[in-house]
């Protein structure tokens, strides 16, 4: 496999960071231009009937499908925050065929629905999406069902890529995933920590990653900036990630790097 181009973004339910202005079509626009192979997406709305009636703009399809469109034929969805208009969840658009994806509840009250999105596509490489809680218990708690997943799911020399929203603003779960799960975060690797990434408009805090194994990423960045901050309320995140053999040696082209 060629080298994988990764989109991470929590999406605010197609509503700008003042919730005044639905901007889906602007945020579908927008990340076409990165052209990623994998798009992570947190709070996707999968149905809301209160907005289809509300909004003239609202669109009758799900947000995923809508983004998805042709850019990123094969997608799965996780529903996780149900209520009775709607519901909203985390979603994976990719351009690789999806070969299993399955939505794990990690949610522990009934105000934080939350859940882990784990698609395998080809040729076996394991994705998860997640946007994790607001309280640092209930983050703790659903790292260890994380940790949980990797270790009873995954063959142990299987790539993987983590991204989404993980609410870690301290930290703590950041050296958790490296010293327990032996995965590395695509930015911290290209400017020696995890990049600022809400709110959009003057990022200050450390939410969003994209965590890895089987890779070496090869560039890194929050994006920022116009379009971007007048668009959600988070920074997206994008890594170029170059696959590597067992030994952690870079394969480009097809063959194996010293």
């Amino acid at each position: 496999m060629q080298r994988l181009r990764v989109l991470s973004y929590n999406v605010h339910k197609g509503f700008c960071a003042a919730n005044r202005r639905f901007l889906l079509e602007e945020i579908r626009d927008t990340i076409r231009l990165v052209d990623a192979d994998l798009v992570f997406l947190q709070e996707v709305v999968g149905e809301n009937t209160r907005h289809a009636a509300e909004l003239s703009d609202w669109i009758d399809e799900s947000q995923f499908e809508y983004l998805a469109d042709r850019s990123w034929p094969h997608y799965a969805y996780g529903r996780n925050a149900v209520y009775p208009h709607g519901h909203h969840g985390n979603a994976i658009l990719s351009k690789h065929h999806i070969l299993s994806s399955d939505n794990i509840d990690i949610s522990h009250y009934a105000r934080s629905q939350r859940g882990l999105l784990h698609t395998v596509i080809e040729p076996g490489i394991h994705l998860i999406c997640t946007h994790m809680g607001l309280l640092g218990w209930e983050r703790n708690r659903q790292f260890q069902q994380l940790v949980e997943v990797v270790e009873e799911r995954l063959p142990p020399e299987a790539p993987l890529i983590i991204a989404g929203d993980f609410n870690d603003w301290r930290g703590k779960l950041h050296g958790l995933f490296q010293h327990r799960l032996g995965l590395k975060e695509a930015i911290t690797q290209i400017d020696g920590k995890p990049a600022r990434s809400f709110p959009s408009q003057r990022p200050l805090l450390r939410l969003d990653r994209i965590y890895y194994r089987g890779f070496n990423a090869v560039t890194a960045a929050a994006l920022k900036g116009a379009p971007w901050n007048a668009l959600s309320d988070h920074c997206a995140l994008f890594a170029e990630l170059a696959p590597q053999d067992w030994q952690g040696r870079q394969i480009v082209g097809g063959k194996v790097q010293a």
